[in-house]
């Protein structure tokens, strides 16, 4: 089942986190990821309003996984960890019409 990477956080340092964003592109075609929405001028609905929101669709947990854990993202991890603050990463399974399991709103389910 298809997850979405949902983001969030502040940029602190925005000429190093300028080298972030191209190490992850050269990687998201490896594991299937599409990035749907990427912006730093989102409208805050409710909430605290972060400098950088994104969602990236891939095909399953275990690839979305995979990319974060493959060596190739952890210096782009660093760059991410050192020029960012408030960090919000998260990944929703995509929501299934009918009564599949995974359709069902859960509490706290990891």
């Amino acid at each position: 089942m298809a997850v979405f990477y949902i983001g969030s956080y502040d940029i602190v340092d925005a000429e190093q986190f300028g080298n972030y964003a191209p190490l992850v592109l050269a990687l998201l075609p490896k594991y299937g990821g599409v990035v749907l929405a990427s912006d730093t001028a989102g409208f805050c609905v409710e909430g605290t309003m972060r400098t950088m929101n994104a969602i990236i669709r891939f095909p399953s947990k275990e690839a979305a996984l995979g990319l974060y854990n493959d060596p190739a993202y952890q210096e782009a991890k660093r760059i991410r960890q050192a020029s960012t603050k408030n960090v919000s990463m998260v990944l929703v399974e995509e929501f299934a019409a009918g009564g599949s399991p995974a359709s069902q709103p859960t509490s706290g389910r990891r």
